[in-house]
């Protein structure tokens, strides 16, 4: 799965694709707003059911999958993200929504990079 070409022009940061489904969860409504479909140290790819608000911010939280020295499943990672474009994805009923990490503390950014370098 890739997101829309004038999207990938756009980013800094390489992205890792998660392998298995990781759930990614709204903090303030304890609600699933999605499953990752791939992630870097500023941003992600979401497929949701619903399409997000345009431009709003969320606090998360997600597991990754895999296990490193640093991460482990009963340590999520926290962090604020915002919306940057949504679009009808090719299954029906699904939304692929591309989001800007925000906010994320020093400790959650360390071990999300852990994760990323992890092959």
């Amino acid at each position: 799965m890739s997101p829309p070409n004038n999207i990938s022009n756009q980013r800094r940061a390489e992205r890792k694709h998660a392998a298995v489904t990781a759930i990614v969860t709204d903090v303030i409504s304890g609600l699933p707003i999605g499953h990752l479909g791939n992630l870097s140290s500023t941003g992600m790819l979401l497929i949701c059911a619903q399409a997000p608000r345009s431009e709003a911010i969320y606090q998360v939280s997600m597991s990754l999958p895999g296990s490193g020295r640093m991460l482990t499943q009963s340590q999520p990672i926290e962090a604020g993200i915002q919306e940057q474009w949504h679009e009808a994805a090719a299954s029906s009923g699904q939304i692929w929504a591309g989001y800007r990490i925000v906010a994320i503390s020093d400790s959650d950014a360390a071990r999300l990079e852990s994760w990323l370098a992890q092959n």
